[in-house]
């Protein structure tokens, strides 16, 4: 199709990289959001979402005039041909997906909207969604689509530029046609389905990975009880063509804001119909295991007890290249250590300019995490960690201890530099 008036509803990080993303692919985009201060900071070409280049392309659409930036959704869809609903899907007390806010906007704008207005749903949602919406808006005039995003933090643009694959699910062939369209200058194939396997992949997918997760952890705590070295493992699992070689890396368990709202609402969906889904529940209770684990190791290297201790912690973001500290799994060590007793003072270099994060003193700089520690958890694999002058690091510990949950260093350099070494799955031979 010929360039779509396109409307973003949600300027969270799916929907500021999908309104950004489409303008650049030629778009004439309109993303709304209900905070005014995040919009007059977009409208300027200021983003807050730390991720690569996304930055430069709003700041590029802006200036262009291809994206726009409004907190009235209701005049920006009476001009729509496509609205995009971008909005949160936390999830719930039960573990459900919470859809308040997507039912919501559906129903402010269901009167509003031109004829033959398609609705994509383009944060995760759940089975079923597209048939409560179409039954929400009342409209048989506007059709409703799933388009899921599979966006990784720290390579949203990458991503969404370069998919592996776009997906669209919708019961009437013309509108799933209409929305792959606007995916034609990427190099993609579109896969058009139905709307009940469009909503199902993105939770497949979150479920899978977050499984492989568990199943590294698992065999890392293997290692350990056998002499074996999981880096080695994993080495010649990559080598097998049959196992992809993505998330084949130990950590503090998984987390972020997708694979553990995903896993809940996909097991939600699966009881609620009666299906047993024991492999992927026990991904999650082995993942709730291998935080513990980490907490174990720090209190062991403390002597038992970490009541009073001045715990350093490195890395507060569930993964390096965000800023994102949803659900992950270091604050999760580190709530528990402080529950313990442990003083907590942490270092991320997303999180500098804060002054404290759940309980936890965070610090400008990786060496004043470490002044006076008794140990130090690495728990973010920030490249940065690796270039760290590890001497001066053990001269200002009160004892050069280090709880390596990710395995990023290596443990014979900081032998050398008289520092007790705690790996996941690796010992020190």
């Amino acid at each position: 199709m010929d360039a779509g008036r396109i409307v973003v509803i949600g300027c969270g990080y799916v929907g500021l990289t999908t309104g950004a993303c489409l303008a650049r692919l030629g778009h004439d985009v309109t993303c709304c959001d209900l905070d005014g201060e995040k919009i007059a900071r977009l409208r300027r070409g200021h983003v807050d979402i730390r991720e690569p280049d996304l930055g430069e392309l709003v700041a590029e659409g802006v200036a262009a005039g291809s994206l726009r930036f409004t907190q009235d959704s209701a005049r920006a869809v009476t001009g729509a041909e496509v609205v995009f609903l971008c909005l949160p899907t936390p999830m719930g007390a039960d573990g459900a997906a919470d859809l308040s806010a997507v039912e919501t906007v559906a129903v402010e704008i269901r009167e509003l909207l031109p004829r033959g207005t398609v609705v994509v749903t383009k944060s995760t949602v759940p089975v079923g969604t597209a048939t409560r919406l179409t039954r929400l808006l009342v409209r048989e005039d506007v059709a409703v689509v799933s388009n899921p995003e599979f966006l990784r933090e720290g390579f949203a643009v990458q991503d969404f530029l370069h998919p592996a694959r776009v997906v669209v699910g919708a019961e009437q062939q013309q509108a799933a046609e209409r929305v792959a369209a606007l995916y034609a200058p990427l190099d993609a194939r579109a896969v058009l389905i139905d709307p009940v396997s469009a909503e199902l992949v993105k939770y497949a997918a979150n479920g899978f990975l977050a499984t492989k997760l568990s199943y590294v952890n698992d065999l890392a705590e293997l290692c350990e009880r056998t002499g074996g070295d999981i880096d080695v493992v994993t080495e010649g699992m990559r080598r097998d063509h049959r196992v992809a070689p993505s998330f084949l890396s130990v950590g503090p368990g998984w987390g972020g804001s997708c694979l553990p709202k995903d896993t809940a609402a996909l097991l939600h969906t699966a009881d609620s119909v009666g299906v047993d889904f024991p492999l992927l529940g026990a991904a999650v209770r082995a993942n709730a295991h291998h935080q513990a684990r980490v907490v174990q190791k720090v209190v062991d290297c403390c002597g038992g007890d970490v009541s009073g201790a001045r715990i350093g912690l490195l890395g507060l973001t569930f993964k390096a290249g965000t800023g994102d500290l949803r659900d992950s799994p270091a604050l999760a060590v580190a709530r528990v250590l402080s529950g313990r007793g442990a003083r907590l003072r942490g270092y991320d270099p997303a999180c500098a300019q804060r002054s404290a994060v759940q309980r936890i003193r965070c610090v400008a700089d990786p060496y004043l995490a470490a002044e006076g520690a008794e140990a130090l958890v690495l728990l973010t694999d920030w490249p940065e960690f690796a270039e760290l002058d590890w001497p001066k690091i053990a001269e200002v510990m009160r004892a050069p201890v280090l709880v390596d949950a990710r395995n990023q260093l290596d443990p014979r350099e900081l032998a050398l530099e008289g520092f007790t070494w705690r790996g996941t799955g690796r010992t020190l031979r």
